[in-house]
């Protein structure tokens, strides 16, 4: 139960103040999410990570898939070297993935300290 709640609480908080700050702001949520609900580090860790690899894979294919894979066509072959948009989506939800993750893992190991 506490892993869905986590999920959603890092899904909505990362949502709502992506909207306002910077990307890392992710980082933030998932680590204060983490170091204020109670959950072993590796559950804390697959949490932040599943968190945001499903919110930020579905915003860049959501934004990707309005415009018709125009935009993802031409920095997929810039970033990947490979003419694959998906690719693109799939790094992009891995990047912000890892951010979370161990955000989460560092917030769930900082609360065993104090």
């Amino acid at each position: 139960m506490r892993f869905i709640v986590c999920l959603l609480l890092i899904m909505l908080l990362s949502f709502v103040s992506s909207l306002y700050f910077p990307w890392w702001i992710i980082g933030i949520i998932a680590f204060a999410v983490s170091s204020f609900i109670i959950q072993k580090p590796y559950l804390a860790f697959l949490t932040g990570f599943t968190a945001l690899l499903l919110l930020w894979g579905g915003l860049a294919w959501y934004i990707s898939s309005v415009n018709h894979h125009i935009l993802a066509h031409k920095i997929s072959v810039l970033v990947v070297q490979q003419d694959s948009p998906f690719l693109l989506i799939l790094l992009t939800a891995l990047t912000g993935a890892l951010v979370a993750g161990l955000a989460s893992l560092t917030g769930s190991l900082m609360r065993r300290l104090f």
